[in-house]
């Protein structure tokens, strides 16, 4: 389980990193605090860092618990697949939020894999 926990980790601190950049973003486009919009920029950071939290609710359990039942290997892989795929989330929505479909999607396919993947594997135990 160390994979695992491993990539885990990363996804919590590359949550960090995008909160950081929510943070940096606040100061230059001059968004005081407690506002949560006010400039289009900082706005999608914003958005990003939101959008990374909502997922990782799912994410860290349906991770966590793939590995338990299936195999912790190709969680960790499917978690890396996870992490790369918010850093192409991140850059493209910046950039321009149309064009976020793709790192959205390679996002949440690994989700949905891990999830449906933990399901059969703890029902798999129960039988």
């Amino acid at each position: 389980m160390e994979p695992v926990a491993v990539v885990i980790v990363i996804a919590l601190l590359e949550y960090v990193v995008f909160g950081m950049l929510v943070g940096r973003a606040r100061g230059l486009y001059g968004v005081k605090a407690p506002a949560v919009s006010g400039h289009e920029i900082f706005d999608r950071y914003f958005r990003v860092h939101q959008n990374t939290l909502e997922l990782l609710v799912v994410f860290v359990p349906a991770m966590w618990l793939f590995g338990l039942y299936v195999d912790p290997t190709w969680a960790a892989l499917l978690g890396v697949v996870y992490v790369v795929a918010r850093i192409f989330y991140l850059r493209s929505y910046v950039k321009d939020p149309a064009k976020r479909e793709t790192g959205f999607g390679l996002s949440v396919l690994p989700i949905l894999v891990l999830l449906v993947g933990a399901l059969w594997g703890a029902a798999k135990a129960l039988a």
